[in-house]
């Protein structure tokens, strides 16, 4: 609910949205939303389920159903194709999102950390092809391409500064008497 409640607030009029046919989702853009927003699920069926020769194969997808939850969505413009087009290239240009790998993230500050770098890189510093510049220059949020050493120096600029240490006490030397 926390995506969904941010994601509100920062929409100025009604939307089209749609997800995913994960329960959670009905609930969570109901609460935030509530009958202001235009939702639709691409719900996937899939077959029965092949033992197949991957340890992690799934059951074939034989297509997907569109189902209105709210409001009058545009059917046209149902998909789930933006955001999985994103997911797939975060696990593949950011090793913390791969499983069974030793770079494989479970905590949140973690994979927090690990992303940072990748959206800004993502948004300021790679030109797209379809848009013949970055993401963040399409927006207006900046006039020009960014360098690394700008991001870097960004990120110097927003550091706190750095507070002493506290002294050094190693285990059990209270109990060396």
């Amino acid at each position: 609910m926390i995506l969904t409640d941010d994601l509100r607030a920062r929409l100025a009029n009604k939307v089209q949205l749609t997800t995913d046919g994960h329960k959670a989702y009905l609930e969570a853009v109901e609460g935030a939303f509530g009958a202001d927003v235009d939702y639709a699920q691409l719900v996937k069926i899939y077959g029965p389920t092949v033992t197949a020769p991957g340890r992690y194969s799934p059951a074939e997808c034989t297509g997907p159903k569109k189902v209105r939850v709210e409001g009058n969505p545009d059917f046209a413009h149902v998909s789930t194709s933006h955001v999985e087009r994103m997911n797939l290239s975060i696990r593949m240009q950011n090793r913390r999102f791969t499983r069974l790998t030793n770079a494989f993230s479970k905590k949140l500050d973690n994979r927090i950390h690990a992303l940072a770098p990748y959206f800004a890189f993502y948004n300021f510093v790679r030109i797209y092809k379809t848009l013949c510049m970055s993401p963040a220059m399409a927006t207006g949020i900046t006039d020009r391409l960014w360098s690394l050493d700008d991001i870097i120096a960004k990120i110097d600029a927003m550091a706190p500064e750095p507070t002493p240490r506290s002294p050094y006490k190693k285990r059990g030397a209270e109990n060396s008497n």
